[in-house]
């Protein structure tokens, strides 16, 4: 339970979900939720065994959900030419706030690396986005078992799956592409201020967040953890993170005005 306070009062609390491959579990490890985002470092496996040559900066953006910044465009950029495609080509539409159209769509990257995948292995560009492409059914086959099929916010296959197999989820990830996200980890999130980047950036795991709350690691170890705000904000993560990991500087989240004052704070109840 995380709460929000301000001025000695709780105006919010949260229940944060946690299942881990070791058997530690907070809440209810049987939960079902969607993947999301958090299926990323997966999803760009395709892309990942169509090319021997890819940097990090593409392997990076095809796992992102990106904040439309110019490092990040310019990754989008690049895995398209690699493609031999523009951004009309994208399946994802554009998103409301955001530059450059489709281009600026956080989950850009990962459609850029889909269009890739389907270049390398001779499959259709389109409809990359239909369950039963080549390139879905692939994503599906490394998915594994799951509860239920939905369409995410971006157009392509979502995977519901209980929290515990979302703890395993990144297990599975090849070393190139953990190796990539270790790397360039303000390409996956932003440059600042987002949970995914800021905990890569402490070394020993990579990590990806999804809507709804969710949130996937695992440690170079090989430790698997999931957690899931079952309100679905993003807000209570990093105090759950730290209760689950021991990481203090974690515990509290300072919550500031628009002067830059601390006015409250997230934490553990």
């Amino acid at each position: 339970m995380v709460e929000v306070r301000r001025g000695g009062v709780v105006e919010a609390v949260h229940r944060v979900h946690v299942a881990t491959t070791d058997g530690a579990f907070y809440g209810d490890p049987g939960l079902v939720c969607h993947l999301r985002s958090s299926a990323k470092p997966i999803q760009a496996i395709p892309f990942l065994e169509g090319y021997s040559d890819l940097g990090d900066d593409e392997i990076a953006i095809a796992c992102a959900s990106h904040r439309a910044e110019p490092a990040q465009l310019a990754a989008v950029r690049k895995v398209l030419a690699r493609a031999g495609v523009d951004v009309d080509d994208l399946e994802n539409g554009p998103q409301e706030g955001r530059p450059d159209g489709r281009l600026g769509h956080n989950c850009s990257g990962k459609h850029a690396g889909m269009l890739a995948a389907c270049r390398a292995h001779g499959w259709p560009l389109h409809p990359y986005c239909d369950p039963a492409h080549p390139l879905q059914q692939r994503i599906a086959e490394l998915i594994g078992p799951h509860n239920a099929v939905a369409v995410d916010g971006c157009g392509v296959p979502t995977f519901a799956v209980t929290l515990s197999q979302a703890a395993s989820l990144l297990t599975r990830t090849p070393p190139r592409i953990r190796e990539a996200m270790r790397a360039r980890p303000e390409l996956v999130g932003g440059s600042s201020g987002v949970i995914d980047t800021e905990f890569m950036r402490r070394g020993g795991w990579i990590a990806k967040r999804g809507a709804e709350g969710l949130f996937c690691a695992v440690s170079d170890d090989g430790r698997g953890i999931a957690l899931k705000s079952e309100d679905g904000s993003e807000r209570p993560l990093g105090p759950a993170l730290g209760r689950l990991l021991g990481i203090d500087d974690l515990l509290e989240t300072p919550i500031t005005s628009s002067r830059g004052e601390i006015v409250g704070a997230i934490r553990l109840r």
